[in-house]
């Protein structure tokens, strides 16, 4: 895990409230080799392991900051902590000179999928996983994007625009 591609929020007793990882160009919060796989998980499993973890795999587009995870304790769920690592990795994108924030929403979530659309991001393409749902828990997952207008170097208010 690399810290420098992570956001936090913290209580004021510096309690872990949530976190929102991201990937760009310059690096990713989760990383690791096939050699890291099989250190922690043994050479044996690697073999199905790895194909199964690349399926998984997303690469950020070019001028693009992949959301790569969010998490919320669940003690703080419905405090607006998620909006506001949504609104600080937007703001972060705008900063780095982006053009747009994406994620990817998974059917079986469809509460972070309403957070996304009120915090502006748009659903377009839909990926099925077909029988690899039963190994993963979920069917589908729908990519969304939230544009960052570059003239204003801000993040868009309507991202329909």
């Amino acid at each position: 895990l690399d810290p420098k591609f992570a956001i936090s929020a913290l209580s004021p007793s510096g309690a872990l409230l949530g976190v929102a990882g991201f990937k760009t160009s310059k690096g990713a919060l989760v990383g690791g080799s096939l050699r890291d796989l099989a250190r922690h998980f043994g050479w044996g499993s690697l073999f199905w392991r790895a194909p199964l973890l690349g399926v998984l795999e997303r690469d950020p587009e070019p001028g693009s900051l992949l959301m790569d995870g969010i998490f919320v304790a669940p003690a703080a769920r419905g405090m607006g902590i998620g909006s506001a690592l949504l609104t600080a990795i937007k703001n972060h994108a705008t900063r780095e000179g982006l053009n747009e924030v994406r994620l990817d929403v998974i059917n079986t979530n469809p509460r972070a999928k309403a957070l996304y659309e009120r915090q502006g991001f748009v659903p377009g393409k839909q990926t099925d996983l077909g029988l690899l749902s039963m190994v993963f828990k979920y069917q589908s997952s729908t990519t969304m994007r939230f544009p960052i207008d570059p003239h204003k170097n801000e993040p868009c208010r309507n991202a329909a625009n």
